[in-house]
């Protein structure tokens, strides 16, 4: 007896997931169980790459949630309004949901997440974080025995594109942006990828995974790469980094068994040091790089975007869930959840605030050409416990002195209370760059 899956969505990627189904010759032998029974599009007339039996596409996606023949809802609609209102549906219809969506997941995973343990049903996202990288089962699994301390990564291949242009070609942000939207890695609207809040989303849920508790999606600090200009980039570059947009999820308090972890989960550009594993990562390929004990650390590579990708992780969740019902299929007990599989994260962890967190800086200021400059730089950083480990008087832009700093750890609450300070000085004329340094 076949698993019958409706399909929400026939774009790039439900496109490519269809055609990865339909074509399972030397694949795993439990693809062949699988039957499309069902696909929801939002029209009929849209030429398709993909050819499937008469009477199988349609546009009503209400009647394929609440079809019940079939087992899997696969949502692959993105967006999130409609996106939650059929994943709750489907659940609430008794169907195990596999989605790509990011976005309705990290805003209202806690309510998806409740609803689908209530039913008995599971929720997959594999292909949420990463594209095809496998990485949320490794979390859930593999590594859940590991004291997990930081999940940290490079998560949005637009960004990382348009950074390691600027870095390889000495272009401006605009113009590597441009070219990426005329090449396809670009939406015509990047704000949720420069600013950050694509990032964003994939790293409140592996944060979630990684430390057992949920994440207010809210509570997640985002910056973007708006700012980082080419010169910041021949910057990092004569100080031994490059600059890339990194998400990063870490433990701020020591492991306890009575409460749920402190954490900081963040996003931001950040100077990398070349020797760094994360600092070769480049163009639109995608890494996660885990640290626990007693592991150590392990890091998932790969592309983080495009149809085949994305398709392959869409698969291995239909797959474990295949495996799933077939097993019970050929059993006589139909009883709990598998853990290992499940959500059961109840509490939220508690995050940070970003002004108590500790890290190094970089900051470049354009000052006018007055004696003491640097003398009352130092000063003032040192007033507020700012240690600096290098000021570098770099050269001239017009008639502004151009002066780097870049300092050791740091409470970030008063390095900022320093640049307020900073900023009143009659001889600085603007602070055009300040990033973090890992």
């Amino acid at each position: 007896m076949g698993i019958k899956i409706g399909i929400l969505g026939l774009g790039t990627v439900g496109a490519g997931t269809v055609q990865l189904l339909l074509d399972n010759v030397g694949r795993h032998p439990l693809l062949k169980e699988v039957e499309i029974c069902r696909v929801g599009v939002k029209s009929l007339d849209k030429p398709r790459t993909v050819e499937l039996p008469v009477g199988i596409i349609t546009t009503d996606l209400e009647a394929i949630v609440t079809d019940p023949q079939i087992d899997i809802i696969v949502e692959l609609i993105g967006g999130i309004d409609r996106a939650r209102e059929l994943i709750l549906k489907a659940i609430a219809n008794g169907k195990h949901v596999v989605t790509a969506n990011k976005a309705v997941i990290s805003r209202f995973g806690a309510e998806i997440f409740t609803a689908a343990n209530q039913a008995g049903v599971y929720v997959m996202l594999e292909a949420a974080v990463g594209g095809g990288i496998p990485v949320i089962q490794p979390l859930k699994q593999s590594l859940s025995v590991n004291r997990i301390n930081t999940v940290m990564g490079i998560v949005n291949g637009t960004t990382n594109y348009i950074l390691t242009r600027m870095q390889t070609e000495g272009s401006s942000f605009d113009d590597v942006l441009a070219d990426a939207q005329q090449l396809g890695y670009a939406e015509a609207d990047p704000t949720a990828d420069v600013e950050g809040w694509d990032a964003a989303d994939k790293i409140a849920i592996l944060a979630s995974l990684a430390f057992g508790g949920r994440i207010n999606r809210d509570e997640v600090f985002s910056e973007g790469i708006r700012q980082v200009s080419k010169t910041d980039i021949s910057y990092a570059d004569k100080l031994g980094f490059v600059i890339k947009l990194l998400a990063i999820a870490k433990r701020c308090s020591p492991v306890s068994p009575s409460s749920t972890p402190t954490l900081s989960v963040r996003v931001h550009p950040t100077f990398v040091p070349k020797t760094h594993p994360l600092a070769s990562i480049n163009g639109v390929y995608n890494a996660i790089l885990v640290e626990g004990e007693p592991l150590g650390q392990v890091m998932f590579f790969g592309p983080g975007a495009g149809a085949g990708a994305t398709a392959s992780a869409v698969s291995s969740d239909i797959l474990n869930l295949v495996a799933h019902l077939k097993s019970r299929q050929n059993s006589d007990t139909n009883s709990h959840l598998d853990p290992l599989l499940a959500c059961s994260h109840q509490d939220y962890c508690q995050i940070a605030p970003v002004s108590e967190l500790e890290a190094r800086f970089y900051a470049r200021f354009l000052t006018r050409d007055q004696s003491g400059v640097i003398g009352k730089l130092g000063t003032c950083f040192g007033k507020y416990g700012v240690s600096l480990e290098s000021v570098v008087q770099t050269g001239f832009q017009g008639e502004l002195a151009e002066i780097v700093v870049v300092t050791h750890d740091v409470q970030e609450g008063k390095f900022k209370q320093a640049l307020d300070e900073i900023r009143t000085f009659e001889a600085i004329h603007s602070i055009p760059s300040l990033l973090r340094v890992i």
